[in-house]
């Protein structure tokens, strides 16, 4: 197996990193609640992604593979996700009752999100074909050269249990857990600054 080269992505980048993410999120437990319909997630989850860590494209914080197996969005501090988007898109595909569920998601993601600095790691996906290859540690190890730079925390949600021992690897810690009503569990994870 060749080396893979890592970038920083750019703008140009914006719709393979969608078709990265749309491929490694798409049996996702709580991104397949919000999206259940396969048209819905097509449709709606790269443009949801996007809204929510695109902003590191425009700060140097977000990164592909030069194949486009694998990418990551970051967001450093102060940048926040576009939740206005985030919000009118949730608006197209979820029933009410779902609308009332995810608004408890959010107050709880809101209750351990760090109030200090941070680097946020939005998503971080690895093209189901491609996985087991190192690219997922490769992703967060880029962005944690960030953070460990300035001397920051980061911090994420695993939306899916299975990538928590990944994300310890890297020095991520669970620090709670949300799951209103019927949502899947959401572990909000940080990692302490280092550097």
């Amino acid at each position: 197996m060749e080396p893979v080269e890592i970038r920083t992505a750019g703008e140009a980048d914006r719709q393979a990193i969608g078709d990265t993410l749309l491929l490694s999120f798409s049996a996702d437990p709580c991104v397949r609640y919000i999206f259940a319909k396969p048209s819905d997630f097509t449709a709606g989850w790269p443009r949801f992604v996007m809204a929510m860590g695109g902003g590191g494209l425009d700060h140097g914080a977000a990164f592909v593979t030069d194949d486009g197996a694998a990418a990551s969005l970051w967001l450093p501090p102060g940048i926040e996700p576009d939740l206005e988007t985030m919000f009118g898109i949730l608006g197209e595909v979820v029933t009410p009752e779902k609308g009332a569920v995810l608004a408890q998601v959010g107050e709880q993601i809101r209750s351990h999100h760090p109030d200090e600095p941070h680097w946020y790691l939005a998503a971080v996906g690895v093209d189901p074909a491609r996985q087991g290859e190192g690219l997922g540690s490769a992703m967060i190890k880029e962005g944690l050269r960030l953070c460990d730079a300035q001397g920051l925390p980061a911090y994420l949600e695993s939306s899916n249990p299975r990538n928590i021992p990944l994300y310890e690897r890297h020095g991520f810690e669970v620090i709670g857990l949300v799951q209103p009503d019927d949502y899947p569990p959401l572990y909000p994870m940080l990692r302490a600054a280092r550097g």
